[in-house]
This record gives C-alpha cells, sequence and structure tokens, in this order.
C-alpha cells in the first residue's frame, strides 16, 4: 500500500528510500575527497552513503557517484503544480481543429535566443521530421512555421514575428548557466511590452529547465519542459488562438 502522504524514494524495495546522486567537487580526485562527497551527502540527509565511483575531471575537480538512504519523505497530498490544462490533440485531430475552428493557417515563429546555439529542442518541435515518431510543426498543412535557428537577438524575433503576422513565438533555450535563460526570456517579454505587443503573440518556453510554473513567472503564456512533444505545443497555440477568435467574436 502506497502512502501517498509519505513518498519516499526507493530503489530494491518500496520506501527503502534508497538513492542515487552525482556531483563534481572542487577537489582533486583523491580519498580525503571522496570522504568529503560522503559527508556532503550525510548533509543532505542521506544516510548510509557509500561511494560509488569518483573520477578526475582535471585540474583540481572531481566527478562523485553516491548511493545511500533517504532519510526524508513527502507529502504529496497537497502539492499544487502549474501546468498546462489544454488538451493534448494528435496531428490529425490538430489540423482538423485549426481548419475547421480557426479557419486559416496559424502563423508560429520561432527561435533560440541570445547565445543560444543549440537547435535541438527547437528542431525537435519545429523540424518536419520531429520527435519520438511526431511529425514537427513544419509538417503540418495548417501551420505556417519560421525556425530562426540559434543566437537570435530578441528584437530580431520580434520583428520577424510582426512581420509575418504570427499568432505564437517559441523560445528554446538550453544554455542555462547563471540563470541567463530567464535573462533571454524576461527580456523579450519587456521588449514586447515597451512595443505594445505582447497581446498580440502568444508566448511559448520550452528547455530542459523550463517549467510551466516559471514561464507564467515571467510573463509568457506557457512552457513546456523535458519530454514535450510537437502534438503538445500544437494542440495549445491552437486552442489559445480559438479562444482568442471566441472572445473577439464576444465582444
Amino acid at each position: 500500500m502506497i502512502d501517498k502522504a509519505a513518498i519516499k524514494p526507493y530503489g530494491d524495495t518500496l520506501n527503502d528510500g534508497r538513492i542515487q546522486l552525482s556531483f563534481s567537487l572542487p577537489l582533486e580526485a583523491s580519498p580525503e575527497a571522496q570522504e568529503a562527497a560522503k559527508r556532503l551527502a550525510g548533509k543532505m540527509g542521506i544516510e548510509e552513503v557509500s561511494s560509488v565511483s569518483m573520477h578526475d575531471m582535471g585540474e583540481g575537480f572531481s566527478f562523485h557517484i553516491l548511493y545511500g538512504r533517504c532519510k526524508y519523505s513527502v507529502d504529496t497530498t497537497n502539492i499544487k503544480v502549474a501546468k498546462v490544462e489544454t488538451e493534448v490533440m494528435t496531428y490529425y485531430e490538430i489540423n482538423t481543429f485549426v481548419k475547421e475552428k480557426i479557419g486559416r493557417k496559424l502563423n508560429i515563429v520561432g527561435a533560440c535566443t541570445g547565445f543560444d546555439a543549440h537547435t535541438v529542442g527547437l528542431d525537435a518541435i519545429m523540424n518536419m521530421k520531429g520527435y519520438a515518431g511526431e511529425y514537427g510543426l513544419e509538417r503540418y498543412p495548417e501551420i505556417n512555421t519560421w525556425n530562426l535557428g540559434s543566437q537570435i537577438p530578441n528584437e530580431v524575433l520580434i520583428k520577424k514575428a510582426a512581420l509575418v503576422d504570427a499568432d505564437a513565438i517559441l523560445v528554446s533555450q538550453v544554455v542555462t548557466q547563471k540563470e541567463i535563460h530567464v535573462q533571454n526570456l524576461t527580456n523579450l517579454v519587456e521588449l514586447l511590452e515597451a512595443e505594445n505587443l505582447r497581446d498580440r503573440f502568444i508566448l511559448v518556453a520550452g528547455g530542459p529547465r523550463i517549467s510551466h510554473e516559471l514561464a507564467l513567472e515571467i510573463g509568457f503564456d506557457a512552457g513546456f519542459g523535458p519530454g514535450s512533444l510537437p502534438p503538445d505545443v500544437a494542440s495549445y497555440v491552437a486552442q489559445m488562438v480559438e479562444e482568442k477568435k471566441s472572445e473577439k467574436v464576444a465582444e
């Protein structure tokens, strides 16, 4: 019986608390560094700590993999997380939805902004070949796409989105050192607000450190993290555009 008020990690048996963790230390690989890693894990609430592996990273750094038992549990009965609530449709359902509910093709512009040169996430969503067996947005007959690629200044992205009358702007951020992804995304929102263009576009952020909660805090409409697929994004954009259309009709 699983007690959702006291969830713990498990490795071999339920509720054994077994956990594996890894990190690097600014210490050369040595017995002292190994002991330091174990003591640090102990301060994290890990008991019965054992060092599984230690590797020399060069120039006074070492990488450690540890195994132990977590003494803490978490009550999941009162956890509430911000998440995208729209229904995820299939490739064919999305195209039918756009054609019948919106009555025109969607225009979507995407880019990796700032100094981010990693397009793997953006391409997984937008490129025709798609990802994990799902077609990318370029394959959708009811969606026009512009994939601007990497290292695109926010100003250039905004200009392109305005030029093609985009419904949505997709921004992929893979580089996250020193929270640069937050800075880039926040700057985009600030620029749009300064030009009174924020309400014109649906803003969607994606990347390994992106969550829907973070996206909302920054000023975006939605955030899609690791494991997100093209239909997740396309379904959201299509339904949001249809919602905006209905609101205008109601006015």
